[in-house]
């Protein structure tokens, strides 16, 4: 059995790194992981998904996630856009880059504030808060299926720059220590 994940995220806001990290975190403790993109005519700013499902077993199903355990919105005007909820299984849990502490209907949240995080970091693209790694933090903290350890050590083999790594990394403990669950979710 696996943990399966979807990201929602925009392009340029790394959701692809995220789902790369995630999935080498995992395989640094020694589970097995896949990191799947879904690529198409992405632009900066436009919606992107991006999958990834974790094991303690080898994976066979390679495919788009359909009916994830979990969701991960990088971005809070997705939810406006885009169904993120579209296909979670019964008893999924949301994970949502939120300013407010509003849960999705229905949906167990948990909610941090990735984009002030990242901001707080200097973790900024062309103007654009990069919250990939912030987000893992939540994603650590919420699912539990790899360590805010774990995710650390994949962000330092993910960037070259040992000082980019060190924000990132702080940016994804920050985000761990401050992701709770929203509101009234159940």
């Amino acid at each position: 059995m696996y943990v399966e994940l979807r990201f929602h995220g925009r392009g340029g806001e790394g959701a692809v790194t995220a789902a790369t990290i995630l999935a080498r975190a995992a395989v640094l403790e020694g589970k097995y992981a896949q990191a799947i993109p879904n690529f198409s005519a992405e632009r900066r700013g436009a919606p992107v998904e991006v999958y990834s499902r974790i094991s303690d077993k080898p994976i066979e199903k390679h495919s788009q996630v359909r009916n994830p355990d979990a969701i991960v919105v990088l971005d809070y005007e997705l939810i406006k856009m885009v169904n993120v909820l579209s296909g979670l299984k019964p008893n999924g849990i949301a994970i949502v880059n939120s300013p407010v502490n509003e849960p999705l209907d229905n949906v167990k949240t948990y909610c941090v504030d990735a984009t002030k995080i990242a901001k707080s970091h200097n973790l900024v693209i062309s103007g654009w808060p990069t919250v990939n790694t912030a987000i893992l933090g939540a994603v650590s903290k919420a699912l539990g299926i790899v360590s805010i350890d774990s995710i650390s050590n994949a962000i330092a083999e993910q960037f070259s720059s040992p000082n980019i790594a060190k924000a990132n990394a702080a940016a994804a403990l920050d985000a761990y220590k401050m992701t709770s669950l929203c509101g009234d979710s159940y």
